[in-house]
């Protein structure tokens, strides 16, 4: 075993493989960015072809190779379930998938592991019953989780090299221009396509709006694109939204809400031209709430708000709130449809977004993020990966990228979720480690990390109650009491690499 900056033992076998986790830029140093093979396109070739079968077997996909998908439909998505259908009928075993994140609708995917048409996966995120199946012990070998970032690194620096991406896109011409903003299933950003789509060697556009020649805007290019096929339906528009996006009636919700707004409307960044990223929670939307109202009473506008993007956002930019929109994802159909009608409204892909190894990701210019949490350690190590009893029911997501890089990163959670203390003495599984975490923002009142001295003097007049972290801890277990240990097996079932490609934590079989 080996011991890493956050106190997590790695076995040797992954430690000798990934390294492990010594700070958050221990591990950022030039590289050589990977490259893809081109096969060339003559004039009077055609890439339209007519059922995903073709495309495959157009492609030469064969056992062992990688493919990839985008999760920009969300619970919506049927692109991916369709192309494993097809493989899976075609024989192909031994396949790594690497998609960009995976939802309940996935489900099917059980039923290719066993099968062995699935033996690897990276993805963000494992939700619900594929999330217990892999956290059982389904897979030989183990998932690895990364983040939106740290995915968009692995894909350039050639970790991730993608064989064939099959892209679901909203609209395409019969050359594979394509966006997300035209068509019947609109989804807006592509930005976690268009990385998979720069880097595979072939790429193949499903859709079910074909369009005539030239497809604009062109968010993935035809020079990106092998093949085009066209489908029935490649997913529900109303499955985009599903779950993350609510505004809510919560009193608990809508404190912490108040709490967070209050944080950052008194800080050092509040200002005119400062930038912000909220989450899809209830009390995320909220804040954007609450911020509209101080921003209105104080004359400010924000330079940009950033991230996935919700309806929220779309309204402060139309009411000249926010000036610019920076969007690598949409949470629900008005911010699809914003990006395709507002000339503010920016769609950027992963690698701009988050990467922390390109040549500077916006998130670097970011003020202030407001982000969530399964639970929190009196370190501020922060897990959104797995629930209290240990099992893979969450997404890496932009969680460690965007705390990392923004000047002030708030982290807001319920105290307990119903008899179960979300800030606790040890998180299950570190996914964000505390060096990155600023403010944390519960319905009790804030803990200000000591990290962050600055801070701490800072808000020492602000009006909202403040803890440390340890008092909030004991407020939850005075409530809740102690929560017991896990027990855990041997086997370890996902790698939580941190977003230079270290690994900073591992989960075992339960």
């Amino acid at each position: 075993m080996v011991l890493n900056k956050v106190g997590k033992e790695i076995p040797q076998e992954y430690a000798d493989q990934y390294g492990v986790f010594e700070g958050e830029l221990a591990n950022i140093k030039p590289y050589q960015e990977a490259s893809r093979s081109i096969k060339p396109v003559r004039p009077n070739d055609s890439k339209l072809l007519g059922s995903i079968r073709e495309a495959i077997e157009k492609t030469g996909l064969k056992d062992g190779m990688t493919i990839s998908f985008h999760h920009h439909f969300r619970e919506g998505d049927y692109v991916m379930n369709m192309v494993l259908e097809e493989i899976a009928k075609m024989g192909i075993k031994n396949l790594s998938i690497a998609p960009s994140s995976i939802a309940n609708v996935h489900e099917p995917l059980i039923e290719h592991i066993k099968n062995g048409v699935v033996t690897n996966i990276t993805s963000s995120g494992l939700r619900d019953k594929v999330g217990a199946a892999i956290s059982q012990g389904i897979m030989e070998n183990p998932v690895v989780i990364r983040s939106h970032g740290g995915r968009a690194r692995a894909v350039a620096a050639g970790d991730i090299h993608i064989d064939v991406a099959f892209l679901g896109a909203p609209s395409s011409d019969s050359y594979g221009n394509s966006n997300g903003t035209v068509g019947k299933t609109t989804c807006g950003s592509l930005g976690y396509a268009m990385i998979d789509a720069k880097y595979a060697d072939q790429v193949v556009i499903i859709t079910d709006t074909l369009v005539p020649f030239p497809n604009t805007p062109i968010s993935i290019p035809q020079t990106d694109v092998d093949y085009v096929v066209e489908v029935e339906a490649i997913g529900d528009p109303k499955g985009i939204a599903k779950g993350a996006t609510r505004f809510t009636k919560n009193p608990k919700e809508l404190l912490i809400a108040e709490y967070a707004s209050k944080v950052i409307v008194n800080s050092p960044y509040y200002k005119e031209g400062f930038s912000f990223q909220t989450g899809t929670g209830g009390a995320s939307l909220a804040v954007s709430r609450f911020l509209r109202e101080a921003m209105i009473k104080d004359g400010i506008t924000a330079s940009f708000a950033l991230g996935g993007i919700t309806n929220a956002m779309v309204e402060l930019l139309e009411e000249g709130l926010v000036e610019k929109i920076i969007d690598v994802q949409d949470f629900d159909h008005p911010s699809a449809i914003s990006l395709g009608k507002n000339a503010n409204h920016y769609e950027i892909d992963a690698n701009m977004y988050a990467s922390p190894l390109s040549k500077g990701a916006v998130i670097n210019q970011l003020d202030t993020a407001i982000l969530s949490a399964l639970e929190i350690d009196t370190n501020y190590n922060v897990n959104v990966m797995t629930g209290s009893d240990g099992i893979i029911r969450g997404a890496s997501g932009g969680h460690s990228d965007t705390s990392m890089a923004c000047k002030m990163s708030l982290v807001i959670s319920p105290l307990i979720r119903g008899r179960i203390p979300t800030i606790v003495d040890t998180v299950n599984t570190v996914v964000t480690p505390g060096t990155s975490i600023d403010v944390i923002v519960t319905e009790v009142g804030i803990a200000i990390n000591p990290n962050r001295p600055d801070l701490v003097e800072h808000f020492k007049q602000l009006d909202v109650p403040q803890y440390t972290i340890e008092e909030l801890k004991e407020k939850a277990y005075s409530i809740v009491g102690t929560p017991e240990a896990i027990q855990y097996g041997d086997k370890v079932v996902a790698l939580i690499e941190y977003r230079d490609g270290t690994l900073i934590d591992v989960v075992k079989n339960v």
